[in-house]
């Protein structure tokens, strides 16, 4: 036997729900009305800086660590992208955020499940056989299957809004990735150039060490053939010792800073030795070319705020949109299959009854329409309306002042590396100079023609220009690095299509 069920909502409004809902959704549409602020992103032309004379393109910019042409750089940037824990870090929350918008967009999707159910139950008379003309017992199998849908009707767009505040999240999210990893790589050649700059103040030190242990010899020197007093040799030990312990300080602060580079790039158990650094650094690259306007698309942090102003206002729109109907299409299917003891009828004369095994099969299908509009809730809603606004209008102030802050970070990093350029050239000289001059008085104090002040004020004279000069190269290239990352350097800008300006 097979029986199909049809069946299907009715729905009646009475004239007064009508009206209160015609009421609120003339309520909705006012509150939609207000909109939210275009952010000002208004930048100067050019930068109040001195003229940039490297061109950079955007390939290079994306990887400004090569302009340094420094092998051992590149494969420490290399690793630090590869094995350091940050990268790893950033590489999960990656796919944290990806696996999130997914789930997100498919919730805006028909939704449905489908059950289903076996049984198989066996009776039997507990005693003499009944004499009732049904049969008392025997197997009974049931088998059911039932798939219902779910579906709401996108007819104002909220749904698409939602999937489109999901990609947006996901946007910046990744942005606020980028934005680690170009740290990460700034971090790496940071650390690199000021370990670079303690392996030259050691060795520094050390010829300071040596030139004091010569000083020292010619004095004592002196001291036996009567030339100078014992005071002079007095004197240069306490140099020799100050030296000596500047050393030793200077050794156990390059090896530090060899291990915070070696965990800052994910070899944080490797010995230093196999961080070798070389007592040089090379010269700061010229000062790039770079106009204002660029920033919008080449940082990540700027990108990250525009992609959260662009979600609130989604979020605004959304908020907006609960105050009107929610209709919901509920189809569904089934099926189903039983067999059981029976009865039988022999179609003879007189009527033969015999045990039958029966078996029915049902299927059906079913449609359903919901609808949902808030009467009540109208207060509250617009209440989260408002504060949604107010939340929207905090991502626009943030996002205009993540443009306001990578402007002057731009800026000030490009006026302060032009001022090493220039503190470079004059303390060159200056150090020069004063080499000199502690030459000229350490020849004079040998043979007897000035004492040992004089040898001494000229060798500080030059050690302090010496420490200063390499103090300002490290600083030059050091501030490189934090010019090339303000202006949105260190990673792959284009992966992401910039959106446009207007929220």
């Amino acid at each position: 036997m097979i029986r199909r069920l049809l069946t299907g909502p009715t729905v009646r409004l009475s004239r007064g729900v009508t009206t209160v809902l015609a009421g609120a959704s003339a309520l909705a549409l006012a509150a939609c009305a207000a909109g939210i602020r275009k952010p000002d992103v208004t930048l100067p032309a050019a930068y109040e800086a001195p003229a940039g004379t490297q061109t950079l393109t955007p390939g290079a910019l994306d990887r400004w660590w090569l302009i340094f042409g420094d092998d051992e750089l590149n494969g420490l940037e290399n690793e630090a992208l590869r094995a350091s824990p940050d990268a790893k870090t950033q590489t999960a929350r990656l796919r944290e955020a990806m696996a999130t918008r997914d789930s997100t967009i498919w919730q805006t999707y028909p939704s449905g499940d489908f059950t289903g159910s076996v049984a198989r139950e066996h009776t039997a008379p507990i005693g003499a056989l009944p004499s009732a003309l049904a049969p008392i017992g025997g197997t009974t199998e049931n088998y059911f299957g039932n798939f219902k849908v779910s579906w709401e009707v996108d007819f104002l767009g909220a749904l698409r809004d939602a999937r489109r505040q999901a990609r947006l999240d996901y946007a910046a999210a990744r942005f606020n990735v980028e934005s680690a990893r170009a740290s990460l790589v700034a971090n790496v050649a940071d650390s690199y150039f000021q370990a670079r700059g303690l392996a030259i103040q050691l060795a520094d030190a050390e010829e300071t060490l040596k030139i004091e242990s010569q000083l020292y010899k010619v004095a004592v020197t002196k001291v036996k053939l009567g030339l100078s007093a014992t005071s002079d040799a007095d004197e240069i030990a306490g140099s020799l010792a100050l030296a000596r312990s500047q050393v030793d300080g200077l050794q156990a602060q390059e090896h530090a800073a060899q291990r915070t580079l070696l965990i800052l790039v994910g070899r944080g158990t490797d010995p230093v030795e196999s961080l070798p650094l070389a007592a040089d650094v090379p010269d700061p690259p010229p000062l790039p070319k770079a106009l204002p306007g660029e920033i919008l698309v080449r940082r990540p942090d700027v990108r990250e705020a525009e992609a959260r102003m662009r979600s609130a206002v989604i979020r605004t729109k959304l908020v907006k949109e609960e105050l009107f109907p929610n209709i919901t299409l509920t189809p569904a299917l089934g099926i189903a299959h039983q067999v059981a003891p029976g009865v039988g009828v022999a179609s003879l004369v007189p009527l033969v009854l015999f045990p039958q095994t029966q078996t029915i099969n049902t299927d059906y299908w079913s449609y359903g329409a919901g609808v949902d509009q808030p009467v009540l809730d109208i207060p509250r809603l617009l209440a989260d309306a408002k504060a949604q606004s107010a939340v929207a209008e905090q991502a626009v102030v943030a996002y205009e002042q993540a443009v306001q802050s990578a402007y002057g970070d731009a800026e000030n990093a490009l006026v302060e590396l032009a001022s090493d350029e220039r503190r470079i050239k004059m303390l060159q000289e200056g150090e020069a100079r004063s080499r000199r001059a502690y030459d000229a008085e350490r020849i004079r104090y040998a043979r007897g023609l000035d004492d040992v002040t004089a040898v001494l004020s000229a060798e500080q004279d030059w050690e302090s220009n010496r420490s200063q000069l390499t103090a300002e190269r490290v600083q030059a290239l050091r501030r490189a690095v934090q010019t090339y990352k303000a202006l949105g350097g260190g990673w792959d800008y284009q992966m992401l299509k910039p959106a446009a300006r207007t929220p």
